[in-house]
């Protein structure tokens, strides 16, 4: 069994102490307070507990090996962190994509062939228009992240776009994966039109040296209708080439070389962990609700 734990290990600990100190108090509570109910009271409390256990035993993302598939496919992108930086200004509904589609569909489409590419490698999803927020963490579950990003689509903001407003984020992203991950390589893909009509002060990108190992700037929608020279820019603050994508063309974006390793197929446990915990915490639901209409006819009959 392998483990690929969705927080790192000492946030997980942090948040399973506390959790466990909660309990502890919810039982004393129990002891003092349910009478003659005591021996129901424990058995819910052992119910709820024992649902918080298995929802943190999910997160560690448990998995069986398929030894019998070892020679399944090969995988590439082992130990490589892949942060995904997408322009979901307006800009981005823009259809002029290939055949008039929005150029955000163009960002997906390269994004999931780009992790069908590299099915190894911890993918991070940053979006901006003139802020930005990490909405994917760094994670290998590219299974949970695919559809994430096929219903990835662009923001009815203003014409404003800040097209560095991603550098803060991204570099605090960089420190902590150097933490998590060391020995790791970053690389960082850029997906955006620059910001065409923007009267916004744009940003710069300001790393440190070497936390880069390579990517690629790309820029989406007829070069008269972009901003080329900001998309250049940044693209030579971030030491990676700058490439334009059109519809059809290869994405000739050419990532570090990593280790090519034949590994078995992962048979994931966290859903059937998560489901057990569900059933436990929906029987708790019904008999407070339960437990809280009795209440109220009570009350309502000694009212009246």
């Amino acid at each position: 069994m392998t483990f690929q734990p969705l927080l790192p290990l000492p946030i997980l600990a942090v948040v399973a102490g506390a959790l466990a100190l909660a309990r502890v108090v919810a039982l004393w509570r129990v002891f003092v307070s349910a009478g003659i109910r005591r021996r129901r009271a424990v058995m819910r409390w052992a119910a709820v507990t024992l649902a918080v256990l298995l929802l943190i035993a999910a997160t560690t993302r448990p998995a069986l090996l398929d030894e019998g598939r070892r020679d399944a496919r090969p995988t590439a992108g082992a130990n490589l962190n892949v942060f995904l930086l997408v322009d979901r200004s307006a800009k981005s509904n823009v259809e002029d994509y290939g055949n008039g589609e929005p150029r955000i569909a163009g960002m997906r489409e390269d994004i999931a062939a780009l992790i069908q590419q590299y099915p190894a490698a911890r993918f991070a999803l940053i979006t901006f228009a003139s802020k930005s927020s990490l909405d994917w963490p760094l994670s290998a579950d590219v299974w949970s992240l695919r559809p994430t990003i096929a219903a990835l689509g662009a923001q009815n903001a203003g014409p404003d776009v800040n097209a560095g407003a991603a550098e803060n984020v991204l570099r605090y992203q960089l420190i902590q994966a150097a933490q998590q991950y060391p020995g790791s390589r970053n690389v960082v893909l850029y997906f955006g039109s620059g910001a065409p009509g923007s009267h916004s002060p744009q940003g710069d990108f300001n790393l440190t040296s070497g936390s880069v190992a390579g990517g690629a700037v790309l820029g989406y929608g007829r070069s008269e209708a972009i901003d080329e020279p900001e998309l250049r820019r940044i693209a030579g603050q971030l030491d990676v080439p700058y490439v334009h994508r059109d519809l059809g063309q290869p994405s000739r974006v050419a990532l570090p070389d990593t280790p090519r390793r034949v590994e078995a197929d992962r048979i994931e446990l966290y859903w059937l962990i998560a489901l057990l915990a569900a059933g436990l915490l929906l029987g708790e639901i019904y008999l407070s609700v339960r437990e809280f209409r009795r209440g109220r006819i009570a009350r309502r009959d000694l009212a009246s």
